[in-house]
């Protein structure tokens, strides 16, 4: 569904991108883990149109995505950034109309939203500002979903939450793609990650150095030395820490 090829960018002489191969595949969720300035950002601003590479490719079923981010939500991928970047000083109900420039009628996206997000509801004319955090990272998915996507850009959505917030969020992305939506997430909590995704990917120094099935991903020793960690726990037998 998304072919990205040999893609490269750089802030300056800072690579960040250094020969970018990624496919996602329509109906999964595919996991993009890494540590942070591996690039992983910069890929789905790359994806969203807001910022141009260098070099490289990023195709939407074989034709070349736009490189406006207005465009390529109208061709129905959609970026919920880092940091959540809601419109503080706006309502609740304000921020979904805005994610639904794209749609004629919003009111069935605002509808589904608040089905989906009963809480965002309850405040839907309260300042989003003044919303709690986890609150505030609902608010920017119900936001992203107001255009329809197909594909569904989720940038680090459980940073700064709660542990209890995260599963919540966790859960929130599994509903979204049982319904249909393509998901591409970005996220710190690997463990996490890995354990809702079908697919997966590991970001280093703007590469992708492994990709495969999550499960898999999930059980490679590499992975588990660097971003999975190992319980503190051991048999009796004195036996490895199990991951």
């Amino acid at each position: 569904m998304l072919k990205i090829n040999d893609l490269h960018y750089a802030y300056g002489k800072i690579q960040a991108l250094n020969g970018i191969d990624l496919e996602l595949e329509e109906g999964e969720i595919h996991a993009v883990i890494g540590a942070n300035g591996a690039g992983k950002s910069t890929l789905m601003n790359c994806i969203a149109g807001q910022l141009r590479p260098q070099s490289g490719e990023i195709l939407l079923d074989g034709e070349k995505l736009p490189g406006a981010p207005h465009l390529v939500v109208s061709k129905g991928v959609v970026l919920v950034p880092e940091g959540r970047q809601i419109f503080h000083n706006l309502t609740v109900e304000e921020n979904l109309l805005m994610g639904g420039y794209t749609v004629k009628d919003r009111a069935p996206g605002v509808r589904k939203a608040f089905e989906m997000f009963p809480r965002l509801e309850e405040r839907r004319r309260q300042r989003a500002g003044t919303l709690s955090g986890g609150e505030q990272q609902m608010l920017a998915i119900a936001r992203g979903l107001m255009s329809n996507p197909k594909i569904l850009l989720l940038d680090e959505p459980s940073l700064g939450l709660a542990p209890l917030i995260v599963n919540d969020v966790m859960r929130i992305i599994q509903q979204i793609n049982s319904e249909g939506v393509t998901v591409l997430l970005v996220e710190q909590n690997a463990r996490k990650a890995l354990s809702i995704a079908r697919t997966a990917s590991v970001m280093e120094q703007g590469r992708v150095v492994k990709t495969g099935p999550a499960a898999d991903i999930s059980k490679d020793e590499s992975v588990i030395s660097n971003y999975l960690g190992k319980s503190k726990s051991k048999k009796s037998s004195g036996e490895q820490i199990v991951p």
